[in-house]
């Protein structure tokens, strides 16, 4: 059973998640807040797994509860949900720890199917969709380095680690990095393992953020 955290300031928003998770056999809601101070509160207090974090709410955003709640070391993990027009927001909360991110109007089988695979330690949405929607929105991106500025964790990488690496800021799925760099997916999934162990990455989503902000993956110039 996967336990959930609903996190919106809108009441009737918090009843359609709740009304649609208790109607999983596999789902239930752990608790309820409408703001960011009382998510990091609950959060320590019922430890779900999933905690459905909106953005904008009064007081503290979704954006600094996704901080203090991952910073505190805790099994639950954060997924961000935000409107297509302030994605710069949703890479905000992912650099905070989020473990990736759906659009408010996502049907209830893709909200579902995010809070599943977040629960099982996955990206929310393939890493292809996430690098595109970086890709769209990269002069609004904050924070993004200097080229020249590589970061020193590049270095803890073996070639072939590297060479993975940039794979999964492309995009492609381990079958697809098996297949184009003849390798075997078992041999793929334990690269990706290292990989985020050494550059300090939750899951796909943070490698690929890593990856876009090292000048690995380069923005679409068509957008």
């Amino acid at each position: 059973m996967t336990t959930v955290l609903i996190v919106d300031d809108q009441p009737l928003q918090r009843y359609g998640f709740r009304m649609l998770l208790e109607s999983q056999p596999d789902t239930t809601v752990a608790g309820e807040a409408g703001h960011g101070a009382e998510a990091v509160r609950l959060t320590a207090e019922l430890r779900p797994d999933v905690v459905l974090m909106d953005i904008r709410m009064p007081g503290m955003d979704g954006i600094e509860a996704t901080r203090l709640i991952i910073a505190s070391g805790g099994r639950s993990r954060v997924l961000v949900l935000t409107t297509f027009d302030l994605d710069e927001y949703a890479h905000a909360a992912l650099r905070a720890g989020a473990s990736g991110f759906l659009l408010k109007d996502a049907r209830p089988e893709e909200l579902l199917s995010g809070i599943r695979a977040v629960a099982e330690g996955d990206a929310v949405v393939a890493p292809a969709v996430t690098r595109r929607l970086l890709d769209a929105y990269a002069h609004h991106l904050p924070g993004r380095l200097p080229e020249a500025a590589a970061d020193p964790r590049l270095a803890a990488l073996t070639d072939r680690e590297r060479e993975v690496l940039l794979a999964v800021g492309r995009g492609w799925s381990n079958g697809e990095i098996a297949q184009r760099l003849v390798l075997s997916e078992s041999t793929v999934k334990t690269h990706v393992s290292r990989i985020l162990a050494k550059i300090g990455a939750r899951d796909r989503v943070q490698a690929v953020i890593f990856a876009y902000d090292q000048g690995l993956t380069r923005p679409n110039p068509t957008g």
